[in-house]
C-alpha cells in the first residue's frame, strides 16, 4: 500500500484509490499516486508539461521526499508523461472531483457538504488554439468545462475536435457531474432540446442562452418582449426584474434583466422540455462619449427571482472572466503545442484543478501570485495542495 509520509497530505491517496494504474506491474519503479501528486504540484507552480514538471520535481528533491515515499527518486520526464498519456480522462477527473470535494467541505459551515457544488454549473467551450496537428488531420483541441460558478472549482471536461461537436460534449460532460438542485447556465451554442432534458432529467435547472440558430423560438422570444414593450420598460401582465448599475475603468455600465412566465398561445414553448420561463438581458455601456446597447434572450426552467435570473446569467461569464482567462494569461494554455489528445486533455485538466486549487486559498495575491509564491515557498504550495490555508 501506498503511505505518504506527512498526515496533511494523508488523505489525497484516498481519492485515487479506486484510479487504475494504466501500467504494466512489471517494472514499475514509482508509485501512481506519487507521480499524480508530482504532477499537480508542478502545474500549480505554472509547469507546462512533463519536462518542466521533472525539472521543478529534481528542484524540489528534497522537500518532496519529506512528503513523499519516492522509493527510486524523482520519476523522469518519460514516466511521468507514459503515464498521464494513458490515464483515461474520465476516471482521472472523478479522483480530482473527489479531492475538491474534501477541501470544500473541510471549508464548509453547512451541513450539506455532498451538495457543495449545487447552485450554478457554468458550462462553456474552449479550443486550445496551437494544439492542431496538421500532419495527422488533427485540428486544434476543443474542451467543453463544467465550472462550480459559486465556489470556483472545475467539475469536469470533455474533450471534442471541433467547436460544433459541443452539442454532443455537453450531454456527455452532464453525465459525469452532478446537477441536482442546481442551475445550469450554458450559451446558445448549448440551446438542444436533448441538452434541455438531460438537465431537467438530472433534477436540476437551466437558463440558456437562445440566438439564431432557434430561429422560430428566438423570433418567438424577441416578439414576446416587443408586445410587452413600451416607452423603453416593461408593460403588461407580471414579470421579475432586476437593474444593477456600474462605474468603472472609465465606463457605465447598466444592466436590466426581466423574467416573464411563458405565454399560453405560443406553441413553440410547449416544445421544450420544463420551459417555464422566458427572459432578457439588456446592457446599457457608454464609454467616451459613446453608449451601446446589446439584448440577449434566455429560456428558463423555473420562474426564478428577478434577482437569481440575473445572478444566473451574469455569473455564467466567470467561466469566461475567471477559468478560462487563467488558463490563457497565467498558464498559457493556448500555446500549448502538446499534440497528443489524451495528454493534452489530462494536461488541460491538471490546468482546470489547480486554478481551483489556487482560487480558494484566502491570500490576496492573484492567481498567478499565488502561482509564483507556490513555486518559492513549500509551506504554501502543501497549503494550496491540501487547503488547509483556507
Amino acid at each position: 500500500m501506498v503511505r505518504i509520509k506527512q498526515a496533511s497530505v494523508e488523505s489525497i491517496i484516498d481519492h485515487f484509490r479506486s484510479l487504475p494504474d494504466p501500467r504494466h506491474t512489471k517494472n514499475q519503479r514509482h508509485l501512481l499516486v506519487e507521480v499524480i501528486v508530482i504532477s499537480v504540484c508542478g502545474v500549480i507552480v505554472g509547469c507546462e508539461g512533463p519536462t518542466a514538471i521533472e525539472r521543478w520535481a529534481r528542484a524540489k528533491q528534497d522537500w518532496l521526499k519529506q512528503v513523499l515515499e519516492l522509493p527510486n527518486g524523482i520519476p523522469s520526464h518519460d514516466c511521468i508523461r507514459r503515464i498521464l498519456l494513458a490515464l483515461k480522462p474520465e476516471a482521472f477527473q472523478k479522483c480530482f472531483e473527489k479531492w475538491v470535494f474534501s477541501c470544500l467541505m473541510s471549508t464548509s459551515d453547512s451541513a450539506s457538504d455532498k451538495d457543495l457544488p449545487a447552485g450554478h454549473i457554468a458550462i462553456d467551450g474552449k479550443t486550445l488554439r496551437r494544439s492542431h496537428d496538421r500532419a495527422s488531420g488533427l485540428g486544434p483541441l476543443h474542451l467543453v468545462s463544467a465550472w462550480a460558478a459559486d465556489q470556483g472549482v472545475s467539475l469536469g471536461q470533455v474533450a471534442t475536435e471541433e467547436k460544433s461537436n459541443e452539442i454532443t460534449a455537453i450531454p456527455e460532460l452532464l453525465d459525469q457531474i452532478n446537477i441536482q438542485g442546481a442551475i445550469a447556465t450554458i450559451d446558445a451554442m448549448g440551446c438542444q432540446k436533448d441538452i434541455a432534458q438531460k438537465i431537467v432529467d438530472g433534477g436540476g435547472d437551466y437558463v440558456l442562452a437562445v440566438k439564431q440558430n432557434q430561429p422560430k423560438l428566438s423570433n418567438a422570444i424577441e416578439s414576446f418582449f416587443e408586445s410587452h414593450w413600451k416607452d423603453d420598460d416593461w408593460v403588461g401582465g407580471a414579470c421579475h426584474r432586476c437593474e444593477t448599475h456600474e462605474k468603472g475603468h472609465g465606463r457605465i455600465e447598466d444592466r436590466y434583466y426581466y423574467l416573464s412566465k411563458i405565454p399560453n398561445d405560443a406553441s413553440v414553448f410547449s416544445q421544450w422540455p420544463g420551459l417555464k420561463a422566458i427572459g432578457m438581458a439588456i446592457r446599457v455601456s457608454e464609454k467616451n462619449g459613446i453608449t451601446t446597447e446589446d439584448v440577449r434572450y434566455y429560456i428558463v426552467s423555473h420562474y426564478l427571482s428577478g434577482r437569481r435570473f440575473a445572478n444566473a446569467v451574469r455569473g455564467h461569464w466567470s467561466i469566461e472572466n475567471t477559468l478560462h482567462w487563467q488558463l490563457d494569461v497565467t498558464f498559457r494554455e493556448d500555446d500549448s503545442r502538446v499534440r497528443n489528445r489524451r495528454l493534452s486533455n489530462n494536461l488541460a485538466w491538471l490546468r482546470r484543478f489547480a486554478i481551483s486549487l489556487l482560487k480558494r486559498h484566502p491570500s490576496k495575491h492573484s492567481i498567478k501570485g499565488k502561482a509564483q509564491i507556490a513555486g518559492w515557498n513549500n509551506d504554501f504550495l502543501l497549503q494550496v495542495l491540501t487547503g488547509k490555508g483556507v
